[in-house]
Order: C-alpha cells, then structure tokens, then sequence
C-alpha cells in the first residue's frame, strides 16, 4: 500500500524504512524518522519507549501529526489482532516485496500461505 501511494503521489521513498531504517525515513517523508521510531515502539509494546517517541514525535511535528500517526498505529493492530485471532491470511503477496520487507519475521506470517517461517521450517 505505501508503494502505491507513493507511486501516485509521485513520492520517491525506499521501503527500507518500513523496517525501521531512520535514515531512509527521513530522505523524503516529512518527520519520517521521528514517525518510524513511534512505530517501533508501538510495535515493541515498550510504554517507556512508547512514552518518548510520542513526546519527540509531539515536539517534532504537532499534536494533529501526533494523533493521526497514533490512529493509524493503533488501526494496524487492530486489523493484525484480528486477522490472527481467526486466522485469515494475508492475500498472496508478491514473493519479491516479502523478502525485500522481511515479513517472514513476524509471527503473522504463518498466516500467510507461501512464507517460510519458523514454525513451518521446524
């Protein structure tokens, strides 16, 4: 989705962000940096971690900035939470972008049909 919003916004990025990489975030993307470090911690469900980046994100870039980048973190938990809990698949995904972002890493992807993960490879 980000691929393709970039590509009609006529938006250069590298995909390198989505894991985590800040110096990729930052080259294009407006408080890209201060925004992959909220979503880590997010992710990473660390409330000291969550505290700070949501304060530098806050210094960084506004409350209405704040909000939003909250909104949607939350609504990719929710969406993953859910898809888990009864055991939907992601739709198939280009083998390619899947390895490019690593997303065997997670444990959503024994979800998905066609990645390897750790508990197929056992």
């Amino acid at each position: 989705m980000l691929r393709v919003s970039a590509q009609t916004t006529g938006t250069d990025i590298d995909l390198s962000a989505v894991n985590g990489s800040e110096p990729d975030a930052a080259d294009g993307i407006r408080f890209g940096a201060e925004l992959v470090r909220f979503a880590g911690s997010v992710a990473s469900r660390d409330p000291e971690s969550i505290r700070a980046t949501r304060e530098a994100l806050l210094a960084a870039a506004g409350p209405r900035v704040l909000v939003d980048a909250a909104g949607v973190a939350a609504n990719f938990q929710r969406m993953v939470r859910i898809a888990d809990a009864i055991g939907i698949p992601v739709d198939h995904m280009d083998a390619d972008l899947s390895r490019e972002l690593d997303l065997e890493r997670f444990a959503s992807a024994r979800n998905t049909p066609g990645v390897a993960t750790p508990d197929t490879l056992r």
